[in-house]
């Protein structure tokens, strides 16, 4: 009697069983994890406390009617458009890649075949997988045999045999062989769904310069709130100004306060690296990304994809007294090439590697009358010659026996740990289901290994001599990962073991401490290592390609993928190679040190301003009205800050990443604040006593303020380069002509007597003041005084409960 699974399995589902199961939703949707789509991505640049800040400052000088103060709000907008242009383009390459690796499937219904997208398949489907398909949902195997090859999945490289029974797992892909299976789940349900559901979890930026500015900016907001209300009130009631001028004195303080520069040039510099990452097959998803692994100590590397290919090379073949030459090695050869390209039509991973070998040394194959087919059972294939003779090639233990392969045991252990090894011999023939006839007379030995990347021991070479620490963690044999990491020249590679062998989280974390390289892994405790060494205060990149490998690159400080891998592995990832070349990442690095260590520089100059800002506007709160209105701020930050930073950020730049971002950006930036906030209070003293109006007060202030800016960028600037100087040459005139020529424009006295001696003295007092400071600070900082004792105060007050930093010494 016929069974409904089987007239299923032969027929497939008629048009109204399909129907019935895509109204009731057991339908494959597809579950891969998704990119940030652009409503999201326009959200997370638009919603944030910097441009909430800012609007409402754009709002109150709006009622003023002086636009003019407004320019600020270009710096808001261009910061915005940086970043939402910069995402929504990596966001298109990544989904484009997706749409270009995606494969229709042929399904038979009402006894047809048709092909049809992943999408349309429902449970129940019967689908047709030859050699090179990929798995589009869960299945059982009805009819035909062949090998999977589930690495995306496990790790594990070694092709796994299928017959009529055996389960098929979405997102693996048959290596050879054609079957024809059922569906048994779809969509959310399926295999590989269920570790992608696990990975959907919003993933945090970790990034210190990030941090940083979030918390110069809830600082500022905090402060501005009361700061700016009492000297709102102090300057309106106390000293006769107008709603209009108060309004405008006290935004031009909260203006100040507000890093806008540095949050422009942060997004400009990753843009600008991002860009030329793309240049060089390099797809950046996060653009912050770009310094998390400029600061990364620890690097989690996936052995397939990338230290391998992810093809298989013949290493050697040998005759059998293990000689590679002579005639015996050249007919064992010739046998290789024969069986290999008898089965060509058909060729698993690595009966190509043969091919591909035999061709570079122009070994032409024999002409066949039959072919065995690769059986994943029997271990082996096969032929006969127009000659009548028969020839097989496979596994030793199942070609010759275990007890005939240990006459060849010496033979065999010639070959090395990364190799494994198939027999090549002679028979006397095939029966009819293709078993072998007769004893088998030896040929000779091939051996088989992974195919190392041209470029990986340098660029292992290249993190070690860096100081990163490399880990190799694999879902494939200890032995074989251990004995490929030290091929490359990855240290402590013979420290490895059998992750299936720790059954506890304090066995797995005392061997993360220990160990270098680690097989059988699974997804979840791939996550779990990367877990302990982020605990142990490390900072952790992860590689991967494999939906093995989702959970860990989820959570990752930085993750890399490669373009040919799965979907989902390529969308949770920062870093996509589109190239598939692992050889980049120095690349990546480089762009990330020049990026952290020019906008360390560049950051020093912007919080000049949002530090003597904010106690300005104290000490106006005493002494009112503060000295500034916003349009003289915008030509300080133009010429002091905004030019230099950009200038001096996109130098080319490889020094290490050194110390604290935070730290070293106040040891430049404290001295020169402090100077110009003791010489504005001098200023506006003494101007006070001598009777000068708001515009002189002004005058002398901009000019002091402008003296000690051009000084740090001096300081900052060492070692004099030709561009440096041009930069110097530029900054000084443009302040020069605008308290001068253009005074009108920034609302500034003209030149007196008094007033251009007021401001030479009180300028050099102030530059003293400066360069005595600043030689302080840099010593403070090399011996860990009370600066870096405030910068960790400072940090315990930003730093929520389970939020690490990321430093790196």
């Amino acid at each position: 009697m016929t069974s409904e699974a089987d007239v299923i399995s032969v027929r497939g589902l008629s048009s109204a069983e399909v129907a019935e199961r895509v109204a009731s939703g057991r339908v494959n949707s597809n579950a891969d994890v998704k990119t940030k789509t652009v409503g999201q991505i326009v959200a997370g640049h638009a919603l944030t406390l910097f441009n909430a800040v800012n609007l409402a400052l754009a709002v109150l000088v709006f009622f003023t009617g002086q636009y003019r103060n407004m320019l600020f709000l270009g710096v808001v907008f261009s910061n915005f458009a940086i970043g939402v242009f910069q995402e929504i383009r990596a966001k298109r390459m990544v989904d484009k890649l997706s749409i270009l690796t995606r494969q229709d499937v042929r399904v038979i219904r009402d006894g047809k075949e048709s092909a049809m997208p992943v999408g349309e398949i429902v449970q129940d489907d019967v689908v047709v997988l030859s050699r090179g398909d990929q798995i589009p949902a869960d299945c059982v195997v009805i009819s035909g045999t062949a090998a999977a090859n589930e690495s995306l999945l496990t790790g594990e490289s070694d092709a796994i045999a299928k017959a009529p029974g055996s389960e098929l797992l979405s997102g693996s892909f048959l290596d050879s062989g054609l079957v024809m299976a059922r569906v048994t789940r779809v969509g959310q349900e399926s295999y590989a769904a269920s570790i992608n559901a696990e990975a959907k979890y919003v993933k945090a930026v970790r990034s210190e310069i990030q941090d940083t500015l979030k918390m110069i900016i809830r600082f500022a907001t905090v402060v501005m709130a009361p700061l700016g209300a009492a000297l709102f009130v102090r300057t309106l009631g106390f000293t006769g100004e107008t709603l209009n001028s108060a309004i405008l004195s006290t935004v031009a303080a909260l203006v100040g306060m507000i890093p806008q520069g540095l949050v422009l040039l942060t997004s400009t510099v990753f843009a600008i690296a991002t860009t030329r990452l793309a240049q060089r097959k390099v797809l950046v998803q996060q653009q912050y990304c770009v310094e998390t692994l400029a600061r990364v100590d620890t690097l989690c590397l996936d052995k397939t994809g990338t230290i391998t290919s992810g093809r298989m090379e013949v290493s050697r073949v040998v005759d059998a007294q293990g000689k590679a030459q002579g005639e015996a090695a050249a007919a064992a050869v010739e046998a290789a090439s024969t069986i290999a390209h008898a089965n060509e039509g058909d060729a698993n991973e690595t009966a190509r590697s043969i091919i591909d070998y035999t061709g570079r040394h122009g070994v032409a194959p024999n002409g066949v009358v039959r072919t065995i087919a690769f059986d994943s059972s029997r271990k082996y294939s096969g032929c006969v010659t127009e000659t009548g003779e028969s020839l097989v090639m496979g596994a030793v233990q199942f070609v010759l026996g275990r007890d005939e392969g240990l006459g060849f045991s010496t033979v065999i252990a010639g070959f090395d740990d990364l190799e494994r090894v198939l027999v090549i011999a002679s028979v006397d023939g095939f029966d009819e289901t293709g078993s072998i006839v007769g004893v088998p007379e030896v040929l000779g030995f091939v051996g088989i290994r992974d195919e190392i990347r041209d470029t990986a021991a340098r660029t292992m070479a290249f993190f070690v001599e860096q100081g990163v620490e490399l880990r190799v963690i694999s879902g494939d044999d200890p032995r074989t990962v251990s004995a490929i990491a030290a091929e490359v020249g990855i240290p402590g590679a013979e420290r490895y073991v059998d992750a299936s062998t720790l059954s506890t989280s304090e066995e797995l974390a005392a061997a993360v401490a220990e160990k270098r390289v680690f097989g059988r892994v699974t997804p979840q405790q791939k996550r779990e290592m990367v877990g302990i060494l982020q605990d142990m205060g490390r900072t952790v990149a992860m590689t991967g390609d494999g939906v093995n490998d989702v959970l860990a690159l989820k959570r990752a400080d930085c993750s890399v993928s490669m373009a040919s891998g799965s979907a989902a592995a390529r969308n949770v990832s920062e870093i996509v190679l589109a190239d598939n070349d692992f050889a980049h990442m120095p690349e990546v690095v480089a762009e990330g040190r020049r990026s952290i260590n020019n906008l360390e520089r560049s950051a020093s100059l912007f919080l000049v301003k949002t530090v003597f800002s904010a106690f300005v506007a104290l000490i106006c709160v005493v002494l009112p009205p503060y000295p500034f209105i916003p349009v003289q701020m915008t030509l300080i930050s133009s010429a002091i800050i905004g030019i230099p930073s950009f200038v001096l950020a996109l130098e080319p730049n490889h020094e290490l990443v050194r110390g604290d971002f935070l730290a070293r950006v106040l040891a430049r930036s404290l001295p020169a604040s402090v100077a110009i906030t003791v010489s504005l209070l001098l200023a506006i003293v003494v101007g006070r006593i001598l009777g000068f109006n708001f515009s002189q007060r002004s005058t002398v202030c901009t000019v002091l303020t402008a003296l000690v800016g051009i000084a740090l960028i001096v300081r900052i600037s060492q070692p004099l380069t030709r561009l440096r100087v041009a930069l110097l040459v530029v900054v000084a005139p443009i302040m020069a002509l605008g308290c001068t020529v253009a005074s009108p424009l920034f609302h500034m006295a003209r030149p007196t007597v008094l007033l251009s001696t007021l401001e030479f003295v009180m300028g050099a007092a102030a530059l003293a003041l400066f360069f005595w400071l600043y030689n302080r600070s840099l010593e403070d900082l090399e011996h860990g005084g009370p600066l870096s004792s405030f910068v960790k105060r400072l940090e315990d007050f930003h730093v929520k409960p389970g939020i690490r930093r990321h430093t790196r010494s």
